[in-house]
């Protein structure tokens, strides 16, 4: 009997208490941290911050609502300390972007679960040691992606498992967020990352559609082509850091050519006036949905023209259990509260988990590739398939 290598479907054994360790208690990993207060079946053991003030702030949190005090790190290299400790299940990452993938290979590698924040990582390598690690070590490892929860996406993802779209064959995401009043000469971890060629940041708008394509289950990703228009200021509200890393272009955007040619058109920009949009677009061969107020909904038989209407028709079951809960709690809206309710379900119940290693990797790699299609002059860029051929192996349809 061959071995089975790959960790699609990954089971492990149940943890009816989860044991987590925080790496990174910035604004982001305090909102995360948050969600873990109104979680049963949860224990945190332990913190770690090089700013001691977030973990004071943090501290503060646990008492406030009644959680055992845990400990905290602050030295630069105590995440290595945290991540050998043998009374942590899950390691919890949310540290700049830079030491995501280290963090994950060397807690996989101390036989801990681990989830991490967007995006898993910014190289092809440092994906594929990801992957690696996760096979290795028979370990889950997610990227905390919040969009995927959103309820107008989950009702989305609802219409298409019920086959209500038909065949979806094109999608359209996007990331538009003015950032300009970040200085990010205050910011090297920022000035490192976010203004990189091509699409440095393309998973919010990239892995909802994904899903509903079935990536990486029915399909994979094949070849992008990226392109970026010229960096361009914008005196009135101003915008020179932009303008000084000019090879970042305002608005890149990216087609992405799917194993089954569906295709996806995906775009970034940070550094314009336009208004923040998260574009989710599912055209199938029987529907069409784009997420609007009001929602623009053509499906045969059927007028949808409000989003309370949509979701009293097609809410999605996560959404009926915990959706009033996950608003009152978490940010955006509640989806990341849903993240992390679902992340511990799915660990207490040692179920797979709703989104792996391979999507966390293959919605990631196109921080790197958008870039190399554009250095290139605008050329089709292979996407890796991260499975090795497995996703074709283990689902049929």
């Amino acid at each position: 009997m061959i071995e089975k290598s790959d960790v699609i479907q990954l089971g492990c054994p149940p943890l009816p208490v989860v044991r987590i360790a925080f790496i990174g208690l910035g604004r982001r990993g305090k909102q995360s941290f948050g969600n873990y207060m109104h979680l049963d079946g949860v224990e945190i053991r332990a913190v770690c911050d090089v700013d001691e003030d977030n973990l004071r702030e943090v501290r503060a949190l646990l008492k406030e609502n009644g959680r055992t005090a845990v400990d905290g790190y602050s030295g630069a290299e105590d995440w290595k300390t945290v991540c050998g400790r043998d009374d942590i299940d899950l390691v919890y990452v949310c540290t700049c972007i830079r030491l995501h993938a280290e963090i994950a290979v060397y807690a996989m590698a101390c036989n801990k679960h681990v989830a991490v924040e967007v995006p898993i990582a910014d190289t092809v390598e440092d994906c594929w040691r990801i992957v690696e690690a996760a096979e290795k070590y028979r370990r889950h490892c997610i990227m905390l992606e919040n969009c995927c929860y959103g309820r107008f996406e989950m009702a989305a993802l609802n219409m298409c498992s019920h086959g209500v779209l038909g065949d979806v064959i094109h999608a359209e995401g996007s990331y538009i967020h003015d950032l300009r009043h970040i200085d990010f000469k205050k910011r090297p971890d920022y000035l490192d990352h976010w203004l990189k060629e091509g699409n440095p940041y393309p998973t919010h708008g990239l892995d909802p559609v994904c899903q509903a394509l079935g990536i990486h289950r029915r399909d994979r990703l094949s070849w992008a082509i990226s392109v970026s228009n010229g960096q361009f200021c914008f005196p009135e509200t101003g915008n020179a850091d932009f303008v000084d890393r000019c090879v970042l272009g305002n608005t890149n955007t990216t087609i992405i050519m799917t194993e089954k040619q569906k295709t996806i058109v995906l775009q970034h920009d940070i550094s314009s006036p336009r208004p923040y949009w998260r574009n989710f677009l599912l055209s199938g061969t029987e529907g069409f949905i784009r997420k609007a107020e009001p929602p623009i909904v053509q499906i045969p038989g059927c007028t949808i023209d409000t989003l309370s209407g949509l979701y009293e028709r097609f809410e999605h079951p996560f959404y009926v259990e915990k959706g009033k809960q996950a608003a009152s709690i978490g940010a955006h809206e509640g989806m990341d509260f849903m993240m992390d309710y679902r992340l511990v379900h799915c660990l207490q119940r040692g179920l797979p988990l709703d989104m792996d290693v391979y999507d966390a990797v293959e919605w990631s790699c196109l921080v790197e590739l958008t870039a190399l299609s554009i250095q290139c002059g605008h050329v089709p860029v292979q996407i890796p398939d991260f499975t090795r051929g497995a996703w074709c192996r283990t689902f049929s349809g």
